[in-house]
């Protein structure tokens, strides 16, 4: 062999080496437990860390028929007391579509509930509560102002300059003209996807209709990018295609529903599997689950200028995947994201170019809803982890590195 070719060959092979050792594949993220708060019944929590990195936690407790919206700060290491933010004997509580709480970093913050509104089963109106100092809580507020017994929820809430920008599924057009209460989705008309603008003190400013076709009870997930709000959701076609859309508020005005990827997923019936999204400087990252051809998966795309277009999507899940995604940009090329699989809660950091970290399994974990939506925030140099345990009925957390 000539001498060249046993140099190029001697070259290659130190090249392979070097990036097998430098590959973020290679890299195991490292799970730390965290003494959760005090909890008991508890379900459907969410996470959220404000502008000056303040992280809370917030989830429901139920006793009898009494149900109570908790919220717990992250100081020092440590879980705060919890403070009741506002309770109930009416709510609705679900395992998929849970209360949120957002803050601007600098005590004003905003919360919701879901209220029931009729004997009907998805009859539930979406009502806020705000406080300016993070203990004392307003009266809860509606949202929506249509009137109807109808099913309102599966609401993303994100701070939005001084205010909060807010989107939701609006049932009002399911309503039938016979006023007919409907137990169940076999309801007239269109499930339709709605955003507004609401200041601190519950005052809402602005209110637009974003389509008038979804699917029924997949989570909407939010972002603020550098040209404006974006909402991202499962679509619904005529011919029942369920893939996730975008919709973007640009030179003050919406544009019309886009598809990210085309799944083709068709499914007669909603999943209950949103999709969620975060922004970081104007990339966006997005994740959501699929089972197009029956195959099931956990995708995530990202998008280097909010939303207007995107790459082509990397799948990051097995075969056995359930969905139940969440996602959080570590910086402007990396994404860690989360989704529940063969028993367990996953989590994996993913590069825009499609790099990823090795799977890790942080807790096992219940396919069941009483299980519900692992959830991810960022946390110093990695993302805080909550979930429920079904069989304890308790909140966990965990520290991602």
């Amino acid at each position: 062999m000539k001498r060249h070719h046993i140099f190029g060959l001697v070259f290659l092979a130190a090249c392979l080496q070097w990036l097998s050792c430098c590959s973020v594949d290679e890299a195991k993220l490292q799970i730390a437990a965290l003494k959760p708060p005090k909890t008991h019944h508890a379900g459907e929590p969410y996470l959220f860390t404000d502008a000056n990195k303040h992280v809370f936690l917030s989830w429901i407790e139920s006793s009898d028929t009494l149900s109570q919206l908790t919220l717990s700060t992250l100081q020092e290491g440590h879980w705060s007391d919890p403070v009741v933010i506002t309770s109930g004997t009416n709510w609705f509580v679900n395992w998929a579509d849970y209360p949120l709480v957002t803050g601007e970093g600098n005590g004003n913050m905003l919360a919701h509930i879901l209220d029931r509104s009729g004997p009907g089963k998805f009859s539930y109106d979406v009502k806020v509560t705000t406080t300016s100092n993070g203990v004392n809580w307003s009266t809860l507020q509606l949202l929506h102002d249509d009137g109807l017994e109808a099913e309102h929820g599966f609401v993303s809430m994100i701070p939005y300059g001084k205010d909060v920008f807010i989107s939701w599924l609006d049932g009002r057009n399911t309503v039938g003209d016979d006023g007919a209460v409907h137990t169940g989705h076999d309801h007239h008309g269109e499930m339709t996807l709605r955003a507004a603008v609401v200041t601190y003190s519950g005052e809402k400013l602005q209110e637009w209709e974003l389509d008038s076709r979804t699917c029924d009870c997949c989570q909407t997930t939010a972002a603020i990018t550098a040209n404006g709000p974006v909402v991202i959701y499962r679509d619904r076609s005529d011919d029942e295609v369920r893939d996730i859309s975008i919709v973007r508020y640009v030179n003050n005005q919406w544009t019309a529903p886009q598809s990210i990827f085309n799944d083709n997923w068709t499914i007669n019936g909603c999943p209950v599997n949103g999709p969620r999204c975060e922004v970081e400087g104007n990339t966006l990252g997005l994740a959501w689950f699929t089972m197009a051809d029956n195959q099931a998966e956990v995708k995530v795309i990202f998008s280097s200028d909010g939303g207007a277009s995107f790459g082509k999507p990397f799948r990051v899940s097995g075969e056995d995947c359930i969905g139940r995604v969440d996602l959080v940009m570590l910086n402007e090329t990396t994404a860690m994201l989360s989704w529940m699989e063969s028993g367990g809660i996953w989590v994996r950091s993913v590069s825009t170019d499609g790099v990823m970290s090795k799977p890790v399994k942080v807790a096992d974990s219940s396919d069941a809803r009483a299980s519900g939506f692992p959830q991810l925030t960022r946390y110093e140099n990695g993302v805080l982890m909550a979930w429920t345990d079904a069989a304890t009925k308790t909140i966990q957390t965990a520290i991602i590195n």
